[in-house]
């Protein structure tokens, strides 16, 4: 069945070219109604339960989805060009931008993977006893309560919940599991009579619970608690707050669908080899601590993770993707949007990064109150804001769109971002990548006033991994361009080496995550590959004469895909077979500092063996006269002859 677009102008609010976009997107477009959520909901209904069909509102989305329930149809889809759109100051057609919207909606989306989590509603209360008490109280009939006290608090029995008196030294874990260490803790004693007593106290006691809520008012038992699903807090005088958290606690017991926002491949990771220390960029930045050390690679706990996508934007490797969608998800959408804008009779479009939040809010206020977004600003909504790193700013631009703007959120991460966006900038050579830190819609439209249109430049397919579409933005947004400096945090670049320092040990090249450094099994070298260098710093952490610095950079030359020599030196040829082993150099230095100076070297013989290969070694050392590898003398084999001599009848 073909797929119908139905078109409404919104009480004639925004003008809607049905021609335009049908033409434009290959969709069947109805003709432009006026109010199908109200007089016309009946043609909205035909639409319905024809099936197939996606209604150009999203204002009013629930309610066409409960017109579907009612019909016992198929929930339609929706797609906002009037907030986006429709709803601008000036006088410039909004088909284009229309018909991009349009397309992108239709995209296909990917099933998200999703862990179940079962919370049976056991709750942890603590704060003030009187409050806590009184909140223990109102949950009571829903939850499994345990009120925890400060030690010392008076209270009364009440049969409803349990009471203990303690304080917590550690909290783990996420909803339906937290795991909780305290000290101190006293257990009520409910039978005798008068005042309740208490258990004697005891430290290290471990508990488990499903839910906490915080009524303390002091330090976080998490980092970003926010984001720590079962975990509620409030301020304690603030009746509003206490009440909303109570609201969320009883509705916090079931099965649960936690998306998996990231993807981990072990292998790709760079974290460390050998307990050496490597790259930790996204240890540093997890706001959660949802990630932690595992050897040589990180492990990222799902039920922490509250994929905020700051780990996959800075992870060099490519260890580390947003899943939630793909990323290749993201890519597509980019491609379709600029290339539909385009195909409408567009020319030079801008985009506007915002989260599906605050920055949806912004958008709609700024469009129903103000100028509303310029009619060649294409919005993208993306659920992970700070995982909007350089290779997708830099996709943007290569599909075509001149500008890129990011309207970040209180909630974000912007030092993540200002980071991506100055290795974006340093790759396309431009300034046209924007941080927009606002919080009025009125001050959109100074933002989004047209300034000076980039230059044109060629478009290509953002298809790949994020390395390879960084490296060909960088080729096409700069075709002079041979290499490219980068700031620091680059996950591209060169690596340095000090020749006169360097003594071929190649201890960088048996630990290189990458494969970037390798040796030349013939001859003593340091062979280096660009394009495969992470910058993670392990071969400079582990050098023994710190002769290796690195060098942030995008070499767009075709030798960044071959070997090259870094260092090299005269192999030494054994003194006694000829064979070629080890450096040289290393070796006479060896040589001179060792022969006649240390006991095993003292004499000519023995100083010799430092200028022989592995086997003549070996066989020198064998036949040495004070061959420390030869044991006592064997003794001598026993015959008949030495048996019978001891026997008294022979």
């Amino acid at each position: 069945m073909e797929k119908t677009l139905l078109l409404c102008d919104c009480l004639g609010s925004q003008a809607v070219d049905a021609d335009g976009l049908s033409k434009a997107t290959g969709l069947s477009c109805s003709k432009v109604h006026r109010s199908l959520c109200t007089d016309q909901i009946n043609i909205a209904a035909e639409a319905i339960k024809a099936g197939d069909v996606t209604i150009a509102c999203q204002q009013e989305s629930r309610r066409f989805e409960g017109l579907a329930e009612e019909l016992g149809a198929d929930t339609p889809g929706f797609v906002d060009i009037r907030d986006r759109a429709g709803w601008h100051g000036g006088t410039a057609d909004a088909t284009p931008k229309m018909a991009a919207l349009v397309a992108e909606a239709h995209l296909p989306a990917p099933a998200p993977r999703v862990l179940d989590v079962v919370s049976e509603g056991t709750c942890l209360v603590f704060g003030p006893a009187d409050l806590a008490l009184e909140v223990a109280g109102k949950l009571a009939d829903t939850l499994a309560v345990t009120v925890l006290l400060a030690g010392g608090s008076e209270v009364a029995i009440d049969p409803r919940f349990d009471v203990v008196r303690g304080k917590i030294r550690k909290a783990a874990g996420a909803l339906g599991n937290f795991n909780l260490t305290l000290d101190a803790l006293e257990v009520m004693i409910p039978g005798g009579r008068g005042t309740p007593e208490f258990t004697a106290p005891r430290d290290g006691a471990l508990s488990q619970c499903d839910i906490i809520l915080d009524l303390s008012g002091d330090t976080s038992l998490f980092p970003a608690p926010h984001k720590r699903d079962g975990y509620l807090r409030a301020d304690p005088g603030s009746q509003p707050a206490v009440a909303e958290a109570l609201q969320e606690a009883v509705q916090m017991v079931g099965t649960f669908e936690k998306p998996l926002y990231v993807r981990l491949t072990e292998s790709l990771c760079a974290h460390s080899r050998a307990e050496q220390a490597a790259c930790s960029n996204c240890l540093d930045l997890c706001p959660t601590g949802a990630i932690t050390s595992a050897g040589e690679h990180v492990a990222i706990d799902p039920l922490i993770c509250a994929g905020c996508g700051s780990c996959s934007a800075v992870c060099p490797s490519g260890a580390i993707t947003y899943d939630a969608p793909p990323v290749d998800t993201l890519f597509r959408r980019l491609s379709t949007l600029a290339s539909t804008y385009r195909k409408a009779g567009g020319v030079a479009p801008r985009l506007l990064v915002h989260d599906q939040d605050h920055g949806t809010e912004m958008i709609s206020l700024f469009a129903r109150y103000g100028a509303g977004l310029p009619v060649d600003v294409i919005p993208l909504a993306v659920d992970a804001l700070a995982g909007f790193g350089h290779a997708e700013m830099l996709a943007a631009l290569g599909c075509g769109f001149t500008a890129v703007d990011v309207l970040l959120s209180p909630k974000t991460e912007s030092d993540v971002i200002e980071a991506q966006a100055d290795i974006a900038r340093a790759i396309s050579g431009s300034d046209a990548i924007r941080l927009l830190d606002l919080s009025d819609p009125d001050a959109l439209e100074g933002a989004l006033m047209p300034g000076t249109l980039q230059p044109a430049h060629e478009t290509f397919l953002p298809l790949g991994t994020r390395r390879q579409i960084a490296r060909l933005a960088g080729k096409t947004l700069q075709p002079d361009a041979q290499l490219i400096d980068l700031p620091a945090a680059a996950p591209y670049g060169a690596v340095l080496v000090d020749t006169d320092a360097c003594t071929l040990c190649l201890s960088c090249v048996s630990l290189c995550p990458s494969g970037a450094l390798g040796d030349n099994p013939d001859l003593p070298q340091l062979r280096f590959q660009e394009d495969a260098c992470l910058q993670c710093g392990l071969c400079a952490n582990i050098c023994p004469e710190q002769a290796i610095t690195l060098k942030p950079q995008m070499n767009l030359m075709d030798a960044a895909f071959t070997q090259v020599v870094l260092h090299e030196e005269e192999p030494f040829a054994c003194i006694e077979c000829g064979n070629l082993f080890g450096v040289k150099s290393t070796v006479e230095k060896i040589t001179e500092k060792l022969a006649g100076k240390h006991a095993m070297f003292a004499s000519s013989e023995a100083a010799k063996m430092i200028q022989m290969c592995d086997n003549c070694r070996v066989n020198a050392q064998y036949h040495a006269q004070n061959n420390p590898l030869a044991g006592k003398e064997r003794p001598r084999v026993r015959t008949s002859e030495d048996y019978f001599s001891k026997r008294k009848d022979h």
